[in-house]
């Protein structure tokens, strides 16, 4: 007879899990769910609570009616999202895998505290920076420009961190020492080997930057006044502002919020292959 402790508790079991799961998944899934449902809605479905129900299914009109508001507004706000995340991303992540490349296979004085002030800006939050940055930007003519919000996301202390630790775990030093052996220089060695073994970690820092840029509100509120440049976030909440005067701007809030989250999840299912293989890379060494 089995002893009763060592009989496995129903918490633990496979449908619990699975049940667990389900239920996080459903939690997580709710609100894309909703702007789904909600973005096929006319004013008075929104404000009647009745979103998510298919009566009045609508999605065309409010597409028309985003394209149409403003001499195609949304359209300009989209293009410069799409700027200042895609541009600033790929910059931020070659310099933030440079950066930790050098960290890990170059010996150079006082490259630990320099390390740890990288370290130090990781914990300083970034609305707290946004008055120092503005003030720099006035300073040499950049303000209510592009610039003034693609130069402060091109550096990501936490990226730099994440691609020491990359390039620590995917670059063996034997490899760039026979390149160096066959003549090939820093820069040919970095871009011919040590970025190509580092591409997973290339990859997580460009999802990380990119979500975070494309998600940046308050850099954007500080630094623009020209509503041309304005990214998704601004825009939106500046349409988001008129609601409350003007009930009508509600299906283009939710439907403009709704095609806002399309490039995330194109971004995230393309690249994580990428990130299947840096989890795997390791067991076949």
């Amino acid at each position: 007879m089995s002893h009763p402790a060592s009989r496995k508790s129903p918490w633990l079991s496979k449908a619990a899990v699975n049940g667990a799961l389900l239920l996080a998944v459903l939690y997580m899934l709710f609100p894309l769910v909703w702007l789904v449902t909600a973005a096929t809605k006319d004013t008075g479905s929104l404000l009647g609570g009745d979103t998510f129900s298919f009566k009045g299914f609508d999605l065309g009109k409010n597409l028309s009616d985003i394209a149409s508001y403003g001499d195609g507004v949304y359209f300009r706000w989209y293009g410069n999202s799409l700027l200042y995340a895609g541009v600033g991303a790929v910059v931020c992540s070659l310099i933030c895998v440079a950066a930790g490349y050098a960290f890990d296979k170059y010996e150079f004085r006082g490259k630990e505290k320099l390390f740890g002030l990288v370290l130090l800006g990781v914990l300083v939050p970034t609305t707290a920076l946004a008055l120092p940055m503005y003030l720099l930007a006035s300073k040499i003519g950049i303000v209510n420009t592009y610039w003034s919000v693609l130069i402060p996301v091109l550096v990501n202390p936490f990226g730099v961190y994440l691609s020491r630790v990359f390039a620590s775990g995917y670059i063996p030093n034997e490899a760039l020492e026979a390149a160096r052996i066959d003549g090939a220089g820093e820069l040919r060695t970095f871009f011919s080997i040590g970025l190509p073994m580092m591409m997973p970690g290339f990859v997580t820092v460009f999802l990380f930057q990119f979500t975070a840029i494309w998600n940046n509100f308050f850099l954007p509120l500080v630094m623009l006044s020209d509503r041309k440049l304005f990214p998704l976030s601004l825009g939106l909440y500046s349409w988001n502002t008129n609601t409350h005067s003007e009930p009508s701007f509600y299906p283009l809030v939710v439907t403009g919020s709704l095609l806002a989250v399309i490039p995330l999840i194109v971004a995230f299912v393309s690249l994580q292959r990428h990130w299947k293989a840096g989890l795997t890379a390791g067991s076949v060494k």
